[in-house]
């Protein structure tokens, strides 16, 4: 088992002044299962790194991600045939192709749970492997 990590508690945790900091960070330091990163969702912690802190977070992120910390997992081609397929599906609700990707691989992994701020959007997705997702920080 594994915990599969959105944007939102990565930034969180290497961001001080970000409200959902304390939760995040305990989330990822308590955490007892391997910590997984889609590739995906390094592209938006990178953009919004540049947008509001230093690039010395994004050395450090690189450090851990170099130390095993996490591990980064990329895309498989069932996993963009799924992307697309959810982002079809739920086209009205605005899910873009990242938390599409981050849910495929949810999926794909088998996991039973997800760290994510965006209940708005993965409230309303519905996993194949299961009768749901549980999402955290709680």
């Amino acid at each position: 088992m594994a915990l599969i990590l959105d944007t939102g508690p990565l930034y969180a945790a290497l961001d001080r002044s970000d409200q959902d900091h304390v939760a995040c960070r305990a989330l990822i330091e308590d955490a007892d299962e391997p910590l997984v990163i889609p590739a995906p969702v390094l592209v938006e912690v990178d953009y919004w790194i540049h947008q509001r802190l230093t690039p010395g977070a994004l050395i450090a992120l690189l450090d851990d991600i170099e130390s095993g910390a996490y591990r980064v997992a990329d895309l498989e081609p069932t996993d963009y045939a799924r992307a697309r397929e959810l982002c079809d599906r739920y086209a009205d609700a605005d899910i873009g192709f990242v938390d599409a990707a981050v849910f495929a691989l949810v999926e794909r992994l088998g996991e039973p749970r997800l760290a994510t701020l965006d209940r708005r959007h993965f409230s309303l997705l519905r996993p194949r492997h299961r009768d749901s997702i549980e999402l955290l920080p709680a």
